[in-house]
C-alpha cells in the first residue's frame, strides 16, 4: 500500500499520526538533520501499522516534507 505523507518535524505535538484515507500527517519531535526525522518516521509508522521497519520504504521525498511511503 502506498501512502502520501506530510511530515512536520520539530513539532511539540509529536509523535502523532493523523490519518484521512491514504493521506497521513505525521508530527515528529526529531529535527530534519542527518536523517533523524526520516528514521523516526519509519519507526513510528512501523509501530502504527504493526509491521517491521524493513517493510516500510520512502519512495520519494527523502529530503522534503511531502513523501510517498510504501508499506509492503
Amino acid at each position: 500500500m502506498i501512502y502520501e505523507v506530510l511530515v512536520k518535524p520539530n513539532s511539540k505535538k509529536g509523535p502523532l499520526v493523523v490519518t484521512s484515507g491514504t493521506m497521513l500527517t505525521v508530527y515528529l519531535r526529531e529535527k530534519p538533520i542527518d536523517g533523524e526525522a526520516n528514521a523516526a518516521l519509519i519507526k513510528l509508522l512501523a509501530k502504527n501499522f504493526g509491521v517491521a521497519k524493513n517493510r516500510i520504504a520512502i519512495k520519494t521525498g527523502t529530503r522534503g516534507r511531502k513523501k510517498l511511503i510504501e508499506i509492503s
